[in-house]
């Protein structure tokens, strides 16, 4: 494997972390073929001049930060258009479950003012961003929150999540591939994902193209599963020509 300049590393490494909301140091370090230690000072430099936000384990982009409110996001103009396409899909009355990151608060930043239904979240951040939809009504399934996930995560509230069966669950990926489905780099989001779409009848996946053909190493579902898959292009696309089989209906 080539070795990376120290720009270059870094470019790739800032890159890697937009593209994917959140990655972790033992998988930065895996894909660069360095050690640990090395991402670590990478990351501490780019968190220096305020690139990306440390966080347990690894780190997450700048636009995830709950207290940037205003900052823009990486693909945000791709991630405005999956919301006002996937924002079609809902109804009055709905009970939808929904996730966290960059993607799914557009999708709730562009849900219609006068659009009345329940809204279940494992995420507080989430929860506070529906809250400023007048007539949702949103519930935060509670329990210890994760540093990394930045979600409820445990078998209680695994457990309430049981107990719903929402019309539609909607949330953003980290990997997604024809082949290897819904795919996570992380046990917690891989394990809350599992859940939630449990605990719903239909399963929405907002995907910027750029996520479209990657796989990470621990899967969520297979495709099969996914009953929409919401991206800034147009469904007839050719990068989406694979993704058109069995029930997945591309929007």
């Amino acid at each position: 494997m080539v070795t990376l300049l120290k720009k270059d590393r870094k470019d790739l490494i800032l890159r890697q972390i937009n593209v994917h909301s959140r990655v972790s140091f033992n998988d930065l370090a895996t894909m660069l073929n360095v050690s640990e230690d090395t991402i670590r000072r990478d990351l501490n430099e780019l968190s220096s001049v305020q690139k990306i936000v440390k966080v347990k384990g690894g780190a997450m982009a700048k636009g995830n930060e709950f207290l940037v409110e205003n900052q823009q996001n990486f693909a945000q103009e791709s991630k405005i258009i999956i919301a006002k396409k996937a924002v079609k899909l809902l109804k009055d009355g709905m009970l939808v479950l929904v996730g966290g990151g960059t993607t799914v608060r557009e999708f709730i930043a562009a849900i219609p003012e006068n659009l009345k239904a329940t809204f279940v979240t494992l995420n507080p951040y989430t929860c506070i961003h529906l809250m400023a939809k007048p007539n949702i009504d949103t519930i935060l399934v509670g329990g210890k929150v994760s540093n990394y996930s930045q979600a409820v995560i445990g078998g209680d509230a695994f457990l309430k999540l049981r107990e719903i069966k929402a019309d539609l669950c909607v949330v953003g990926t980290n990997g997604i591939d024809p082949e290897n489905g819904l795919t996570d780099s992380h046990w917690e989001t891989v394990e809350i994902k599992k859940a939630l779409f449990l605990a719903s009848k239909k399963i929405m996946v907002l995907a910027i193209s750029e996520k479209l053909n990657s796989t990470l190493n621990l899967k969520i579902c297979g495709m099969e599963e996914v009953d929409y898959l919401v991206s800034e292009l147009d469904k007839d696309h050719e990068s989406l020509e694979k993704y058109r089989y069995k029930n997945v209906i591309l929007i």
